[in-house]
């Protein structure tokens, strides 16, 4: 048996976690959750994580400088960034940061769920 892509979810707003970890766990993907980027460091330590969304705006570390942080670290995992946040200076940020994907806020759920399958299937990630 295949086993699921693993997203790991990192959002500050427990509103949008759930309902996005209910959406792509009924789209066929595992889903771990993160409130803030040390949790999410722990996840990442933890589990084998295929692809990450990532907020931009979060407390102390903020989105931006997780995703540069986790690139450095030579992972190729793609990161898709969701933001509040659509002025182009900070997407050229987010991108120069090793963001494949920059989706602003409020974002159509099935659009994401394109971009995730997109990147899931052109990096080959497990399935």
């Amino acid at each position: 048996m295949l086993s699921k892509p693993h997203i790991l979810i990192v959002d500050d707003d427990t509103r949008i976690l759930d309902l996005l970890k209910q959406f792509f766990c009924k789209n066929g993907f595992e889903v771990s959750t993160a409130i803030s980027v040390e949790l999410a460091q722990q996840c990442l330590k933890n589990s084998a994580i295929d692809l990450i969304i990532l907020d931009v705006m979060l407390p102390k570390i903020n989105g931006i400088e997780f995703a540069k942080k986790i690139k450095d670290s030579g992972s190729t995992m793609p990161i898709v960034m969701l933001t509040a946040l659509s002025d182009p200076h900070n997407r050229i940020k987010a991108i120069e940061a090793g963001a494949s994907v920059y989706i602003s806020k409020p974002f159509e759920p099935e659009q994401l769920l394109a971009k995730v399958t997109h990147l899931v299937d052109n990096y080959n990630v497990k399935l």
